[in-house]
């Protein structure tokens, strides 16, 4: 699909500087632009690449200044970034989409489905699920009995939802993600082994979530593991049973989060951040990368890092600190030594 300069300035309510019936039919890096292509430019590190590039347009921010001569149009917008990433949901959603159930796939008679239904092959509907209208689920895909689906849903292919869950509308749940297995639940038993608690519950994904591939979320040994509406998980992340995730928090890849603990809204969770069970974590918290969070955090808006993690300025203090243990070992042999010294003149 082709864009012209104006038509792209007029849906974003953008600036043209240059060529208004320039145009675009696809998108790329601005270090990578080619003719015909759309690009953005909204870090300032990137600057230099809007001199050279190819690209037909670039997005800027409206307070961008050029330093030297620029051969491509320029749209300035408030937020470039933004910008650009809406007009990422438009030919993202003017791509063909899928249609059609299988012949291939496995589907219950009891399964009450709306309209614009897309089954894949291979995939397994158990009985009694309700689906929505605008569904997409993509081939080898399983959907346990019960199961509740809302509208426009996107399951990827390989993605397994166990009995009872329930999808909002608006989800994506990519590759490979399993919703809903049992949660880590045993009990220690007299001779040493362990005993499984049977897991009960369920998982509840809210309205506009997103779920990375290969992303494990555990059912509820009773009630509800909740995924709040405006989440968003990366790939590989592990959240436990019973787990409470508040609306708007996002969370990197490999982020795990233990059993019953309770996470608010708009936090923010860098790569392989851990959290320990039943915890409390307040709103607005941000955990930068591989943060082991050991205890409850109860200030909001609180950024913490490390292992145990700290509140970021302590966590600072803390590694200056670190860095000079070995000075501060030989100061402290050094000092030893001149006590044993003064000791023996002493004597």
């Amino acid at each position: 699909m082709e864009f012209t300069a104006e038509i792209i300035a007029g849906f974003l309510g953008g600036e043209i500087i240059g060529d208004r019936n320039a145009k675009v039919w696809t998108v790329s890096k601005i270090e990578e632009g080619k003719s015909g292509s759309l690009a953005f430019l909204a870090n300032p590190k990137y600057e230099s690449f809007i001199y050279d590039t190819e690209a037909s347009i670039v997005i800027v921010n409206s307070g961008f200044i050029p330093k030297q001569e620029i051969k491509t149009t320029l749209i300035k917008v408030d937020d470039a970034y933004a910008a650009f990433a809406r007009l990422l949901e438009l030919y993202a959603a003017n791509k063909p989409k899928k249609n059609g159930i299988s012949e291939k796939s496995s589907i219950d008679d009891s399964v009450q489905n709306g309209e614009n239904l897309y089954v894949g092959d291979f995939t397994v509907i158990e009985e009694r699920v309700q689906i929505g209208d605008n569904v997409s689920i993509y081939p080898q895909c399983y959907i346990g009995s019960k199961v509740r689906i809302g509208n426009n849903v996107t399951i990827y292919p390989g993605v397994k939802i166990y009995e009872d869950c329930v999808i909002g509308n608006n989800v994506v749940i990519q590759a490979g993600a399993v919703i809903g297995a049992d949660g880590f639940g045993f009990a220690p038993q007299e001779d040493g082994t362990y005993g499984k608690i049977p897991q009960l519950g369920n998982v509840v994904l809210e309205d506009n979530v997103e779920i990375g591939a290969n992303t494990c979320i555990d059912r509820a040994t009773m009630g509800s593991t909740i995924i709040s509406k405006g989440v968003k998980l990366d790939n590989l992340i592990q959240v436990g049973h019973n787990v409470q995730i508040g609306e708007n928090t996002v969370a990197a890849s490999q982020f795990g989060v233990a059993g019953s603990t309770k996470i608010g809204k708009n936090c923010m969770f860098g790569g392989q951040v851990g959290i320990a069970g039943h915890l409390v974590i307040a709103d607005n918290v941000r955990a930068g990368s591989q943060a082991g969070i050991p205890n409850s955090i109860k200030k909001t808006g609180e950024a913490v890092m490390g292992t145990p993690a700290l509140p970021v300025g302590s966590h600072h203090r803390s590694f200056i600190l670190f860095k000079q243990l070995p000075d501060i070992k030989e100061t402290i042999n050094r000092l030893e030594k001149e006590i044993e010294r003064l000791k023996e003149l002493k004597n």
